[in-house]
């Protein structure tokens, strides 16, 4: 491919990133830790498996995020969702009462928060049903404390993301359309300017309000290797 500063795109700079067993009975209540981390990410963690939600929380904790809830089926979790407002939502696949996948959609529906789901199961169905559902990232059983962090990053900035597009675009059909256009120029500037998902996205949207253009165009542009103009 070209490298003539012509039809490739340069990236704008972009700013630095901005800088948890209980039973049935109690697990649809708020962890309380005795003295919360001022900033830390606030999760929410669902899981109907006592010993690996105990598990979940403790690698949580010790990473420095802040557990405000503990749920152990999907209807807890979006009672408990909607009643602590988390920033962010861990919840499993398979839980009883209302399944993952099911609250995951209640959560998206509301706005809430972004939902990464943690699952043993990997097939395509599944998957894209996930991703109708808004869930913005995926941990796989059995997951270490490595795996926690990358997964929350991801999520986090795919939300925001999906937030910058609704502010952008009103119609729900553009939208998704935009999104996907998105994610395919996102991926071609991050093979053709090694940048992050994140830096690759931020890129698009200044480059598109400094051009005075919408996302969808920018994106389109770099899709077809050509500057926004």
């Amino acid at each position: 491919m070209s490298t003539d500063e012509s039809t490739t795109p340069k990236p704008a700079p972009t700013p630095a990133a901005p800088e948890a067993a209980s039973d049935d009975a109690t697990a649809a209540a708020p962890a309380a830790p005795a003295a919360p981390t001022s900033g830390a990410t606030r999760i929410l963690v669902a899981e109907d498996e006592a010993l690996i939600r105990l598990d979940l929380v403790e690698m949580l904790g010790e990473q420095g995020y802040d557990v405000v809830g503990q749920a152990s089926n999907g209807e807890q979790a979006v009672e408990l969702a909607k009643e602590v407002k988390p920033d962010l939502v861990i919840m499993d696949v398979k839980m009883p009462v209302l399944d993952g996948l099911s609250a995951a959609e209640q959560l998206h529906e509301e706005k809430l928060c972004p939902v990464i789901m943690l699952t043993a199961f990997s097939q395509t169905e599944l998957v894209e049903r996930a991703r109708d559902a808004g869930v913005m990232a995926y941990i796989v059983k059995p997951f270490t404390a490595d795996d926690l962090r990358p997964a929350i990053d991801i999520a986090t900035s795919r939300w925001h993301e999906l937030k910058a597009l609704e502010a952008e675009i009103a119609d729900l059909g553009e939208r998704l359309e935009t999104r996907k256009l998105v994610d395919r120029a996102k991926g071609v500037l991050m093979s053709q300017l090694k940048l992050t998902e994140a830096d690759a996205f931020r890129w698009i949207q200044k480059t598109a309000m400094d051009r005075r253009l919408g996302m969808k165009e920018v994106a389109e542009a770099v899709i077809n290797g050509f500057p926004a103009s």
